[in-house]
């Protein structure tokens, strides 16, 4: 059986895994599902990931997720954006913001799989494929040490001040 989407199927994998509580979840792998679980680990929305080959010797990439104290998810939604049928492509200064900066668009371009953010402080006018959305839960949710760290990513873009320690 031939799959049309395998990055829309990764980003199902992870949904599917999430809503069951999985410690972790293994889908097929391929370069760019090993990138964009690069950026997911860099941005906090996974424990870790890595890729082996099964008994059949065949890539496989295992994820494990990330849950708070309270045991909710810290991905709240993955929502795949550019797909086969129909490419988004977008250029740095129209990079959507995903929740005010509380969550990450994942971009494919010619240097790599980058965030918006990554994106948006190049600022060299490259445009990049939108292959998907996370987003992030409210009131700090993955952050341990101080609640604000949620809205650390929208004081990045803003210029604002950090956590108070």
């Amino acid at each position: 059986m031939s799959m049309t989407d395998p990055i829309a199927d990764f980003l199902t994998h992870i949904r599917n895994a999430l809503l069951r509580k999985h410690a972790s979840v293994e889908s097929p792998a391929s370069k760019i599902k090993a990138e964009i679980a690069r950026v997911l680990k860099e941005e906090g929305f996974i424990e870790d990931w890595s890729v082996f080959n099964n008994e059949r010797g065949l890539p496989r990439i295992a994820i494990d997720l990330k849950y708070d104290k309270d045991g909710d998810s810290v991905i709240r939604g993955l929502q795949r954006v550019s797909r086969p049928g129909l490419r988004r492509h977008v250029g740095y200064r129209h990079m959507p913001a995903v929740l005010n900066g509380q969550g990450i668009a994942v971009v494919t371009t010619s240097e790599g799989v980058l965030t918006d953010l990554s994106c948006r402080e190049q600022q060299d006018g490259r445009r990049g494929a939108l292959p998907g959305l996370v987003d992030r839960p409210a009131h700090g949710a993955g952050f341990d040490s101080c609640p604000e760290q949620a809205n650390d990513r929208s004081r990045q873009m803003t210029g604002a001040g950090k956590c108070p320690e």
